[in-house]
């Protein structure tokens, strides 16, 4: 999983950032809320882990450009030494999905965090995903288009696993090579765009089909669902 951590405190974001990595985790940390502002317009992840006294842009100010001015509702947890209800009431009114008060304690962070990911991305547990005609079948690493089984490389099935699970999300390039790969997103590679034509070719991901899978300039692609009665042609309306 793919998480950001927002934390001035370096002795605090060294912590932190072992734990999540030891979890198994990449880990993307912030000692500047700009720099992450940037970071966002370009990149997309699975979780956000946010102080909220920062230096320059505070961290429920950062939540809210995320929600309201990039329409992102990627999970987010506050992690902060604030305490006062009113400071738990403005941080969830701001789009957080969890608070966790300072100090804390590995257990309970990796415990909030699997709760929170449960809530929001309940396919990721599934033994099996039918989208029909599509059935992702984790257990097996298979396909099925239409009861038949693809013929997919392991990372092709990775990748339209992956995309499946995340439907409808904009998913970076980096995102992606960091998730099927586990490789370092600044690498210059091709390897994203080939293997999602090959996806695509496959899967035959075509409208007719139910999905599309749609390219963002100089970001990622995001797997989307298509209602089938806009493809119909309007005859009962032909003169």
């Amino acid at each position: 999983m793919r998480i950001v951590l927002l934390e001035d405190n370096l002795t605090q974001s060294t912590l932190v950032c072992a734990w999540l990595r030891a979890a198994g985790h990449d880990v993307h940390g912030f000692v500047l809320t700009r720099d992450l502002q940037r970071f966002c317009v370009r990149e997309s992840v699975d979780l956000y882990l946010l102080d909220w006294m920062m230096p320059d842009i505070s961290g429920d100010a950062f939540l809210r450009w995320l929600r309201d001015e990039r329409h992102d509702n990627t999970p987010a947890i506050f992690i902060t030494a604030r305490e006062a209800e009113d400071d738990i009431v403005a941080g969830l009114a701001a789009g957080a999905d969890d608070f966790i008060i300072k100090p804390v304690s590995q257990r309970i962070l990796m415990s909030r965090i699997e709760a929170v990911l449960r809530r929001s991305k309940p396919r990721e547990a599934e033994a099996s995903l039918e989208l029909p005609p599509y059935l992702i079948d984790n257990a097996k690493k298979r396909i099925l288009f239409n009861g038949e089984a693809l013929e997919l490389t392991e990372k092709e099935f990775d990748l339209a696993a992956f995309m499946f699970r995340n439907l409808g999300r904009l998913l970076s390039r980096g995102h992606l090579l960091e998730a099927v790969w586990g490789r370092n997103p600044d690498l210059a590679t091709r390897t994203v765009d080939t293997h999602i034509s090959r996806v695509r070719s496959k899967l035959n991901l075509k409208p007719e089909n139910g999905f599309r899978l749609v390219p963002t300039y100089n970001f990622g692609y995001r797997l989307e669902r298509v209602d089938l009665t806009e493809l119909e042609s309007p005859t009962s309306h032909a003169a």
